[in-house]
């Protein structure tokens, strides 16, 4: 299958609701190079993700079990720094907080609106929640 249409197919199942997609180089039978395509969804998606697989790709069948997923409580706080506010998502496990990390879109958006490296937004917001 063409890399085009596995970007594609990336953004389409992002779109209809999964919750991770994922690629993974492997070797199949006979030694042959392939990519194993992983899409993490919620029971009530698996069909209708699924048969998008079958249609926008060139596999002729689909593989699906049921994972477990143990996940932190989370919410949202906002950060100043010297180029503007900085999402930051934190994470609780039993009503404590072990992490807070800052929100990629809102630093990528500062780095390019304020021509600032990714890095020193960043950095300057894990600083400033003084983490």
């Amino acid at each position: 299958m063409s890399p085009e249409i596995a970007g594609y197919l990336m953004e389409q199942l992002f779109d209809r609701g999964a919750l991770d997609v994922f690629m993974t180089p492997i070797f199949m039978k006979k030694g042959r190079p392939a990519t194993k395509l992983s899409v993490l969804c919620t029971p009530p998606l698996r069909n209708t993700l699924s048969k998008m697989l079958l249609v926008e790709t060139t596999t002729f069948g689909v593989r699906s079990y049921t994972v477990e997923r143990l996940k932190l409580t989370r919410d949202f706080v906002d950060i100043q720094t010297r180029w503007g506010t900085v999402r930051a998502k934190c994470g609780y496990l039993e009503d404590q907080r072990i992490k807070t990390v800052p929100e990629y879109e809102d630093c990528k958006q500062l780095a390019e609106q304020h021509g600032v490296p990714l890095r020193e937004i960043y950095e300057e917001a894990i600083r400033q929640m003084g983490e």
